[in-house]
């Protein structure tokens, strides 16, 4: 973790002085799992899937998104609590910040945006301790379906319903932001701590969709970049994963290089295909970790 650490500072430095690397940046986190198939007996890192039926070693990462180099910036190991084992239950709001206290060692972070499995009032008070925005969106129970039936019942398209978190690490305020979903004719709810009111609410919850790139960062990282293994030893899985990790970030830094040399970089480069492929990258760095002849 350490040498991951220290290579991701690397890395940054080189492109310290690009103006077309906003600063600062929305990140965002979430947990990846990797298929485990064998006996779970004497396996504490090894825990259950959401189906209750798979077993999978887990890793939550944080990692830039939005309009700059999707680069992974943290990762730590996840030990969740499962039928077989005797494991403490997950504070998952733990892992929010060591994640994101190792990330701010090397940049700002503006928002931070997770998946609907940190919805979580620790998650929110954490984030807001570590002084981010954050946006997550949340479970519909009870209270919020009473909510969307008030707003059909209004006609009304968006609403905003202010709230405040209290435990015992802090308390704060923080809003609950009704909007139309994006794909369906239902109404999504998210969770922040950004001061907003309806007006702006939309535009906000939109920021939400570039989340998608830390799930194709995932495909990557484990279709082009993680060495195959079939070992139980957890620390072996680990490396693999924070070297594939490693791999994926050399990668889109070399092509957010190529691009700046060859053309310069606009708005919406980085939803622009890679022109250096994965493949091309594994075989550079194959060359330069073992150079032939």
């Amino acid at each position: 973790m350490n040498g991951f650490n220290e290579t991701t500072d690397r890395l940054l430095s080189v492109i310290a002085s690009e103006a077309s690397f906003r600063r600062p940046v929305t990140a965002a986190i979430d947990i990846t799992t990797i298929p485990y198939y064998g006996e779970v007996e004497g396996m504490p890192m090894v825990s259950g899937t959401k189906d209750r039926d798979g077993r999978a070693f887990k890793f939550a990462t944080l990692s830039i998104i939005g309009q700059n180099i999707p680069l992974v910036l943290a990762v730590e190991p996840v030990r969740e609590s499962s039928e077989w084992d005797e494991n403490p239950s997950n504070q998952i709001h733990r892992t929010v910040r060591r994640l994101v206290r190792r990330a701010k060692e090397h940049v700002d972070i503006e928002m931070v945006l997770c998946d609907a499995e940190f919805d979580s009032k620790h998650v929110f008070q954490t984030l807001s301790n570590l002084n981010v925005d954050y946006l997550i969106p949340t479970r519909v129970n009870a209270p919020e379906k009473e909510a969307i039936e008030r707003m059909n019942d209004d006609g009304q398209e968006v609403a905003v319903e202010k709230s405040s978190v209290h435990l015992k690490n802090g308390s704060h305020s923080m809003r609950f932001l009704y909007v139309p979903a994006k794909n369906s004719d239902g109404t999504s709810v998210f969770a922040t701590n950004v001061n907003v009111g309806p007006a702006e609410a939309k535009s906000l919850s939109r920021r939400y969709s570039s989340r998608w790139q830390i799930e194709s960062e995932y495909k990557s990282i484990k279709h082009e970049f993680l060495a195959k293994t079939s070992s139980k030893d957890y620390r072996v899985r680990l490396f693999y994963f924070v070297f594939g990790a490693l791999l994926h970030n050399i990668w889109r830094m070399t092509d957010f290089l190529l691009k700046a040399e060859v053309g310069g970089i606009e708005d919406g480069v980085f939803d622009r295909p890679p022109v250096l492929t994965a493949g091309e990258t594994t075989e550079l760095v194959s060359s330069a970790l073992l150079p032939y002849g």
